[in-house]
């Protein structure tokens, strides 16, 4: 502890060392952990419903694509501007308006007349979800840094509960109730973020980068009397008040910006390389990971209707969703892996590993295997993508300062928007058009890309302190 400007301060993240991580922790867990529920919960359901309405509706290919890659498109916008909003007027605001835009467009799609209508409801459902990276910016803010990995980890755990509860619902409902049921059980989790949102607490480094040192106090002392401990004595500052002290500057002229300026500092000298070069991993990880989920649904139907083996109407499910509860297994492997090398191995040589290991994974299957081997083969892949999926989200937001936290997070997250919405197109349309080689071809490219470009980023995050400005945060 201390800073500039003499006696006794303290940092956020010195408060949080000493109050550790308690009873108060485990509340914001609990609520960042249902809205990755209900974002997973609304993210899986694509896999589910996309056949099913082209059956229905009588659909082609591309439009049965479409119906993922508008989603995709809404969380492109939606990243980007709950990250702007989060950083401008706090993440509490940002995680309301994302679970209300969720909630309602969720709802609605289930009585969708038309396929017209129900791209346009996901589009706006895709706009509430791309809120998620608000969300793991506020949680962890809460978090002390000796701690930050493990409980990350455990945070993004409940984005592969989600999934398989998905699956077991979507396999429960889907062959009795339909496809509308599945949508309206999906928006459940999004309702209970809206009850409980009055007992949320703001980000207590945001308000102080903010100049609210009051009600960040206030919410330290909270945290102090639930958890049992003390707050540290002293008087309470920010990174960048001790670093605007040291250099005669004014704090608090600098942090009311713009999106401009935001998206200007995201672009700085300091944070330029890892910016650019982390948009390419999203890009590349939310290609290879919805991929890899249409795949699982497609690939083995697609190669059978390719060969001319012909399935007469009702003879089959729309879905395998044997074969998708298993492969959403392989998610929890996945994050055993994540809590066993993210503090250890560190952030970027782990993922880079695991990209990698996924390449190799996903070779054979340009090649005609039983079913049970494809499925062995995307189990296996798909704990390598779910791997390097938790450690990005445990890695993107530590790279960046307070002050462009959500807005770097959340313009990095619109990267890998980009690539959810190429993937059907890749994962669906080619191969249910015969072109199964070049589609496995597109993800091993994508994927080496994406291992290369972790290892070109200059900055490790294991073990290091949150920081409220860019100079500090940016030294690799």
């Amino acid at each position: 502890m201390g800073g500039g400007g003499g006696g006794d301060t303290f940092t956020v993240d010195d408060a949080l060392l000493t109050l550790g991580f308690g009873k108060y922790q485990y509340f914001v867990l609990a609520y960042a952990a249902l809205a990755w529920v209900s974002e997973a919960m609304e993210m899986m359901l694509l896999s589910f419903i996309g056949p099913v309405v082209k059956r229905i509706w009588r659909l082609s290919a591309k439009e049965q694509s479409l119906i993922t890659s508008v989603v995709f498109i809404g969380m492109l916008v939606g990243a980007y501007s709950w990250g702007v909003i989060a950083d401008k007027y706090g993440r509490r605001k940002g995680f309301l308006m994302t679970a209300l835009v969720t909630t309602v467009a969720g709802f609605m799609s289930s009585f969708s007349p038309n396929y017209a209508t129900l791209l346009v409801l996901r589009c706006v459902v895709g706009i509430g979800l791309g809120g998620g990276p608000v969300l793991c910016s506020w949680l962890l803010e809460f978090i002390p840094p000796p701690n930050r990995g493990t409980w990350m980890v455990v945070f993004q755990a409940f984005w592969t509960v989600g999934a398989v509860f998905e699956a077991s619902v979507a396999w429960a409902v889907m062959p009795t109730l339909g496809w509308r049921w599945l949508l309206a059980f999906s928006s459940i989790p999004s309702f209970g973020l809206l009850i409980f949102y009055l007992c949320t607490p703001e980000s207590p480094r945001y308000l102080c980068l903010n100049g609210k040192i009051k009600e960040a106090m206030t919410i330290l002392d909270r945290i102090a009397k639930v958890n049992g401990t003390e707050v540290p004595s002293g008087t309470l500052v920010s990174d960048d008040d001790v670093v605007a002290s040291d250099q005669d500057s004014t704090p608090t002229k600098r942090h009311k910006q713009g999106a401009l300026t935001t998206i200007l500092k995201l672009l700085s000298r300091e944070l330029i390389r890892p910016t650019l070069l982390l948009w390419l991993v999203f890009f590349g990880n939310s290609f290879s990971y919805y991929g890899l989920v249409l795949l699982t649904t497609e690939l083995n139907a697609g190669r059978s209707a390719c060969a001319g083996h012909k399935v007469k109407a009702g003879e089959t499910e729309d879905v395998n969703y044997k074969d998708v509860f298993i492969t959403t297994f392989a998610e929890f492997p996945g994050l055993i892996i994540v809590a066993l090398t993210v503090d250890r191995v560190g952030r970027r040589l782990s993922m880079a590993v695991l990209f990698f290991i996924c390449c190799v994974l996903i070779f054979p299957l340009v090649f005609q295997l039983s079913d049970m081997v494809t499925t062995g083969l995307l189990f296996g892949s798909r704990i390598c993508i779910t791997a390097t999926f938790t450690t990005l989200f445990i890695y993107a937001p530590e790279i960046y300062p307070t002050a462009v936290r959500s807005t770097g997070f959340g313009a990095a997250s619109s990267m890998g928007r980009i690539g959810g919405m190429v993937c059907p197109y890749v994962a669906v349309a080619l191969v249910q058009g015969c072109h199964e080689i070049a589609a496995i071809g597109m993800f091993e490219v994508i994927i080496i890309l994406s291992g290369v470009s972790i290892l070109l980023i200059p900055i490790e995050t294991k073990g290091r302190q949150l920081s409220d400005n860019v100079k500090q945060k940016c030294q690799p």
